[in-house]
C-alpha cells in the first residue's frame, strides 16, 4: 500500500483523511499523537521538520502543507473528478477558494487558538485581546462562504459539483463548533450544506475512524 495519512483526529488531516475516503483507493492511516508530542519525535520531523499534520506519503513521495496533499489527490485521481477541467474557469475559482482556505481562513483560525504565540510570554490579556480580533475576522469569512452558497444556490461549495474544496470548507468550518460567539452551522446557508457535508457516506468514516464525539460540527 504505498498512499500512508499521517494524522491526528481532528485536525487539518481530515482534509485529506476525507478526500482519500471519497477516492475509495487503498490506504493507510498512521496516527501522530500530537497529545505524546509525536509530532516531535525525529522520526516524524523527518518527514515534515515543520513538525506539522498532515503528512502524506505516496510511494517514494513525502508532502506536507494540505493544499498540496489535496491537489496531489486531485491530480493523480482525475478520474473521481474532485476538480474541475485543468484550464476551465471553474478550476481557477477552485484554485482561487482552495488558497483562501489555507492562506485566509485556516491560517486566522490558528491565530484565533494559539493567540499566545502573537503575544509577549505570560501577557493573558494581549492574547484574549488577539483571539477576539481574530474571531471577528473569523465571522466575516464565515458570511463570505455564506455569501457564496446563496450565490449560486447549489448543494456544494462551488455549486452542483462535490470536490476536494468542501473536505475543506467542512473541516475549518467544524473549527468553528465550540466558539462562543457566532458558529458555521448558524448561518443560513452555512449550517445545511454542513449538514449535508456530515451525511455524506465518506465523511462519515472519518468521523468513525477519527473517533471524533459530538458536537461534530
Amino acid at each position: 500500500m504505498s498512499l500512508q495519512l499521517h494524522y491526528d483526529p481532528g485536525t487539518a488531516a481530515m482534509i485529506p483523511h476525507i478526500v482519500l475516503e471519497e477516492l475509495g483507493v487503498p490506504y493507510e492511516r498512521v496516527l501522530v499523537d500530537r497529545s505524546q508530542n509525536r509530532h516531535k519525535e525525529p522520526d516524524f520531523l523527518r518527514l515534515n521538520p515543520n513538525g506539522l499534520l498532515p503528512v502524506l506519503t505516496d510511494g517514494e513521495l513525502v508532502l506536507y502543507e494540505t493544499a498540496a496533499i489535496v491537489l496531489h489527490l486531485c491530480d493523480t485521481h482525475p478520474q473521481a473528478r474532485l476538480a474541475p477541467e485543468l484550464g476551465t474557469a471553474a478550476r481557477a475559482h477552485f484554485y482561487k477558494w482552495l488558497m483562501w482556505c489555507t492562506n485566509t481562513l485556516q491560517a486566522t483560525l490558528l491565530i484565533y487558538f494559539y493567540p499566545q504565540r502573537w503575544v509577549q510570554e505570560s501577557d493573558a490579556g494581549a492574547a484574549s485581546q488577539v483571539q477576539q480580533k481574530a474571531q471577528e475576522k473569523i465571522a466575516g469569512m464565515l458570511d463570505q462562504l455564506d455569501a457564496l452558497l446563496a450565490s449560486h444556490g447549489g448543494p456544494w461549495i462551488l455549486g452542483g459539483d462535490y470536490g476536494a474544496l468542501d473536505a475543506y470548507v467542512f473541516t475549518l468550518c467544524r473549527w468553528t463548533r465550540n466558539f462562543k460567539g457566532p458558529k458555521a452551522r448558524d448561518l443560513p446557508h452555512l449550517g445545511p450544506y454542513l449538514q449535508r457535508m456530515a451525511q455524506r457516506p465518506a465523511v462519515q468514516r472519518v468521523f468513525a475512524a477519527e473517533q471524533l464525539s459530538a458536537p461534530l460540527f
